[in-house]
């Protein structure tokens, strides 16, 4: 570990021994059964806790079943070895809230409004009890433009029985995010185990320095919307040392355009940015990391490095759909593994997707810009897709030292062959294409150097180039190794159609 990642873990650590007082819960008559619900009686600690200025709300072991409860300023909910926060059954034990033109919703277990000095720690569990809210053996149908344009078309990612690889249908209604710090600042959320979200697991919303460290995240992999870390319009955030296993994102930087406060909605004008992300293992049926989509102000300045991100249905995505720009990324010493999976996860093996297309004609798009790639390995089964248009703006995008290995994937007969860039308004989001390991399209200064590519023995014809370069200007590229396709060898390795090339 790096020398300031032991000096940060070091001012955590004194900073959770600061406090003087205890508030235990089972004083305020929280009972430990698995059974009795608890909601009142955790926030009687909390409350009593911040009146007296603040200090550690505790939680012994016991499992203590709960609805939606709240965390307030110089308050730390601590929860001890062997203790465990579980949601509630009852849909209703949860706090209702109410977003203009759409259904009432409700919140998760946790959801803390303009607090300071707030967090969370210990070595107990947060559980949203996911096995109360989906429809275990019934497979979600894949919408958004439907698969009619694929290579298999009604068996696009077909299983003949069962739900496959999911996912599988939520029920009617379910708890949202499981845990919610929204305009907070000082958050700190550490060690916990956050366990069987029915949603998003943790949502920082328009919150200001925060960290989140040594937390093992894991949700059901047949779950949709089952993110891990989901961090909008938030700003110094730093995310290390965190195992995140999650059916849908593990970890997704995004920016409102609009959100839903408390007094309806309201424009925010700041962007999410300075996020750093390291000493992280991911999975994940849809992205490991995913950056923007729609309805996003500008991200900016993030940082990734020493991640691991395992069979997931995409390794790394950068989307704009809408305003808002993405610049300013760096992603270095990166492990990425992706395959094809069955199902309506979005993705279709990419270990890096960047595409910049208008969820609307009208659409207004921020672009994507400087974006290095720095010692990165993937294994997959689809290629590296860089996908913009004539005039949506992706713009200096850098590799260095990549190492791109092709795999044969047993999923190619009801997978392979296809492109996602599902969010956009055109008519084919989801689309049979032929298939280069590394393929950019309307990109302006593309550098690729130091990049080898290997392909497994796959035998389908419409695997293609090893790397395609299509409609982009001053493409740079040095010490570059590449080969076809096995099914392929008479085609160019490296093929460049309607670009600029600089030396």
């Amino acid at each position: 570990m790096k020398k300031a990642a032991i000096v940060l873990m070091a001012v955590c650590a004194i900073y959770y021994s600061a406090g003087a007082q205890n508030w235990n819960i089972t004083d305020y008559g929280a009972v430990g059964d698995g059974n009795s619900l608890n909601t009142l009686a955790i926030q009687a600690a909390i409350d009593a806790c911040h009146e007296a200025g603040g200090g550690t709300v505790y939680v012994p072991p016991g499992v203590f079943v709960t609805g939606t409860f709240g965390l307030k300023s110089n308050v730390n909910l601590h929860l001890e070895k062997g203790a465990e926060i579980k949601g509630s059954s009852n849909i209703n034990d949860y706090m209702e809230f109410h977003a203009p033109g759409f259904p009432v919703a409700h919140y998760g277990i946790i959801y803390t409004h303009k607090a300071d000095n707030v967090s969370i720690s210990g070595q107990g569990i947060i559980n949203g009890n996911e096995e109360a809210f989906f429809q275990w053996d019934t497979a979600k149908e894949i919408e958004w433009g439907g698969s009619r344009h694929t290579r298999q078309g009604e068996n696009f990612r077909r299983v003949e029985e069962g739900i496959g690889d999911g996912p599988v249908e939520p029920a009617p209604q379910r708890p949202m995010q499981m845990i919610i710090f929204s305009e907070c600042t000082n958050v700190r959320v550490r060690d916990v185990q956050l366990l069987k979200a029915t949603f998003w697991t943790i949502h920082f919303a328009d919150c200001d320095d925060v960290l989140i460290s040594g937390v093992k995240i894991e949700t059901s992999l047949y779950t949709p919307n089952s993110d891990g870390i989901n961090i909008t319009s938030s700003r110094n955030v730093i995310v290390s040392d965190c195992d995140i296993r999650t059916g849908d994102d593990a970890i997704a930087i995004t920016g409102y355009a609009y959100h839903d406060g408390l007094v309806g909605f309201q424009r925010l004008r700041h962007s999410s940015g300075n996020i750093t992300i390291t000493n992280c293992n991911l999975q994940s049926r849809s992205s490991g990391i995913r950056i923007g989509f729609t309805d996003q102000n500008t991200i900016r300045n993030i940082h990734i490095s020493n991640v691991n991100i395992t069979n997931s249905n995409r390794g790394i995505g950068i989307f704009t759909r809408k305003e808002g720009a993405i610049e300013n990324v760096t992603v270095s010493q990166v492990t990425i593994e992706t395959h094809l999976h069955t199902g309506d996860w979005w993705g279709n093996g990419e270990p890096i997707h960047i595409s910049a297309v208008r969820e609307h004609p009208d659409s207004i798009i921020g672009g994507i810009r400087n974006i290095t790639f720095r010692d990165v390995t993937c294994f997959s089964e689809n290629g590296i897709l860089i996908y913009g248009a004539e005039d949506t703006g992706i713009e200096d995008i850098r590799f260095y030292n990549l190492r791109m290995n092709f795999l044969k994937s047993p999923m190619n007969e009801v997978a392979g062959g296809n492109i996602d860039i599902r969010g956009a308004y055109v008519e084919k989001q989801l689309f049979a294409s032929d298939i280069s390991a590394f393929y950019a399209r309307y990109v302006k200064r593309l550098t690729l150097e130091d990049m080898v590519i290997r392909w497994e023995d796959v035998e389908e014809d419409y695997f293609r180039h090893g790397v395609h370069i299509d409609h982009s200007e001053k493409v740079r590229m040095n010490h570059v190794e590449a080969h076809p396709s096995p099914s392929n060898k008479n085609l160019p390795a490296i093929w460049i159609e309607n670009s600029t090339m600089m030396k």
